[in-house]
């Protein structure tokens, strides 16, 4: 089994000074708001992923008033203790250190801990732009497929740049039309491969959606989910030449896998428009617990599940099913968290899963 055993926190967010102990496969954390059970999931999420799910920038998650944090962890995986670190310096600078070996590059470390997180403002990826359901894509690719993220890394490198030049253009009135074409070789070059991983992965991830929403909704509801993008129909180099002028107008790059979306299809109608707040969070899970599935599939043991505050507005035939997916077929660690102790202790004497609860 995979887990992480131990989290010690040092002027990270709302914490001084802490740690903690997961002595159990479940744990239940349980506090009011502002006490920091996010914030000790988002740790936990800072040492599988080198960053934070919900802070833009690191001088976000340092203490008020410090000048720097520091997040140790120790994982155990086939027996085997693994100690990950993160150092957030006085300086600004940032060190990720895995068994007293300091990274050159933080993208090496993704996908060492697999690690999967749902949080309340997850449901903009069902009722968002498609910028969150490209990111909901990504990450699971990210920790299954290191060429996937460096090429992911290496398009948005060459975007920005491109579409600095198309300012610049703008400004200076004269198209270099030579540096242009460089650009497009590069996204072209990067762009068609992530594309190529997506739609590979969602040919294996879609059927696997549908049958969990239904399995969670508790009944057969007709959703259709179909991968969107530009590149399906038309060759990229054309696609970038034909949206050249554009481009140039615009200021931005109009085509390619940076406008690629996930659309899904209810009643013959878009489902963000018209499902309930139920089957928008059936839909949520139900995408969770696919990518889920497929990481404890690639990986050999299933991924860190992080739950938090999700039972808000949803019915106890939802809520049911949820827990029995993730706390009794699952087998791998989860850590939820929720403001309502009886609700949840509640809900876990009713499965009959031992757990450890842990009050803030």
């Amino acid at each position: 089994m995979f887990c992480i055993d131990k989290i010690s926190i040092t002027q990270f967010k709302n914490y001084p000074r802490a740690l903690f102990h997961f002595d159990q496969r479940i744990t239940c954390i349980t506090g009011v708001n502002g006490v920091g059970k996010t914030n000790l999931l988002d740790a936990v999420y800072y040492l599988c992923f080198t960053k934070s799910y919900f802070s833009k920038t690191d001088q976000q998650n340092i203490s008020f008033g410090e000048s720097g944090f520091r997040i140790e962890g120790e994982f155990v995986l086939n027996n085997e203790v693994r100690t990950a670190i993160c150092i957030m310096r006085e300086n600004g600078k940032k060190e990720f250190i895995l068994d007293d070996k300091i990274y050159e590059r933080f993208s090496h470390h993704v996908g060492k801990f697999p690690c999967i997180i749902v949080a309340p403002d997850d449901v903009y990826i069902i009722i968002g732009g498609g910028e969150s359901r490209r990111r909901y894509i990504d990450a699971l690719l990210c920790q299954t497929d290191a060429n996937y993220l460096q090429q992911l890394i290496d398009y948005n490198r060459t975007l920005q740049q491109r579409n600095s030049l198309l300012r610049s253009i703008s400004e200076g009135g004269r198209t270099d039309n030579h540096l242009l074409e460089v650009y497009d070789e590069q996204m072209i070059r990067s762009g068609i491969y992530v594309y190529e991983t997506r739609k590979t992965l969602l040919h294996q991830l879609v059927p696997m959606i549908r049958q969990l929403y239904n399995d969670l909704a508790g009944s057969i509801e007709p959703i259709e989910i179909e991968y969107v993008s530009q590149l399906s129909q038309n060759d990229f180099k054309e696609l970038l030449r034909q949206y050249r002028s554009r481009d140039i107008s615009s200021l931005r790059t109009n085509a390619g896998i940076h406008k690629d979306d996930l659309e899904v299809i209810f009643h013959g109608q878009l489902f963000r428009n018209t499902a309930s707040q139920g089957q928008r969070k059936s839909l949520l899970f139900a995408l969770k617990l696919a990518e889920f599935e497929l990481l404890r599939v690639h990986k050999g043991y299933p991924p860190i599940l992080l739950l938090d505050d999700v039972f808000e507005k949803l019915d106890e035939g939802r809520m049911s099913n949820l827990l029995t997916e993730v706390c009794v077929k699952n087998r791998g660690q989860v850590l939820i968290t929720d403001s309502h102790r009886d609700r949840i202790t509640t809900h876990f004497d009713r499965l009959g899963a031992s757990y450890q609860l842990v009050t803030l």
